[in-house]
């Protein structure tokens, strides 16, 4: 339904996806959401107005990859060596390295929200929270499907019984999650899933679903790794207590 241009992990040949129909009912592709967001949020930068199209064409280097190539076979290979690294790998010894010492590398770096390095913050949150996905919704998507939420049941925390006893929280007790960002109402599973310790808030449940329109990204934090640019939610620290 939409222009689209696509590599893979496992080929050097880039694809072109030309809308085959025009989208039905009220399906949008990706990007005409992101644009109608952009647009609702204020964001006036020209890059906002390109269309699918010139997405797709401005996706690679013209001259590695012509448009007008794609255009008329739909395919094109990338220029690259058919061996990578038939002449040895950018380390010292030529060799690929599996281990490397000499980039001096700690065995173990703590996480950042954890008793050995923050260990004022752990004392008052002392229970590790991770977010693992409700397993009958995919990404953010198919929660508004009732079908699926009725296999799902409700968003839940995932208690080690240890924790929960030392709380006064039995399977089935409404308990507030909170930390320093936010604070999570929910109901709590005892169901032995969960080490102790470390409690389990089912993820990707929206949060109209949720109890007072909340969920587990309440609590998780949006600062990104120093490496990479990756997230953080899986280090989040967190205290349960029982409703009164």
């Amino acid at each position: 339904e939409h222009w689209d241009i696509q590599g893979a992990y496992g080929h050097t040949w880039v694809m072109l996806n030309r809308p085959a129909i025009a989208p039905v009912g009220q399906a949008r592709s990706n990007a005409d959401i992101f644009r109608a967001l952009a647009q609702r949020m204020g964001f006036t930068e020209p890059c906002f107005a390109d269309s699918d199209e010139a997405m797709a064409r401005q996706a690679f280097d013209p001259v590695a990859v012509p448009w007008d190539a794609l255009l008329e076979k739909g395919w094109h290979r990338l220029p690259v060596p058919e061996a990578p690294f038939a002449d040895g790998f950018p380390t010292p010894s030529r060799r690929a390295l599996v281990d490397a010492p000499g980039l001096g590398v700690p065995d173990h770096v703590p996480n950042h929200e954890c008793a050995e390095r923050t260990p004022g913050l752990a004392a008052r949150y002392p229970l590790a929270m991770i977010s693992p996905p409700a397993r009958h919704f995919l990404n953010s998507t198919f929660v508004n499907v009732q079908s699926l939420r009725s296999v799902e049941g409700e968003p839940l925390l995932e208690m080690h019984a240890d924790d929960a006893a030392a709380r006064g929280i039995a399977d089935g007790t409404m308990v507030d999650v909170f930390n320093d960002r936010g604070t999570y109402r929910c109901r709590v599973a005892v169901n032995g899933r969960a080490r102790p310790g470390v409690v389990h808030g089912l993820g990707i449940w929206w949060r109209k679903f949720g109890v007072e329109g909340t969920n587990v990204n309440e609590l998780t934090s949006q600062r990104l790794t120093d490496m990479g640019g990756g997230s953080t939610f899986g280090n989040c620290v967190v205290r349960v207590e029982k409703l009164n």
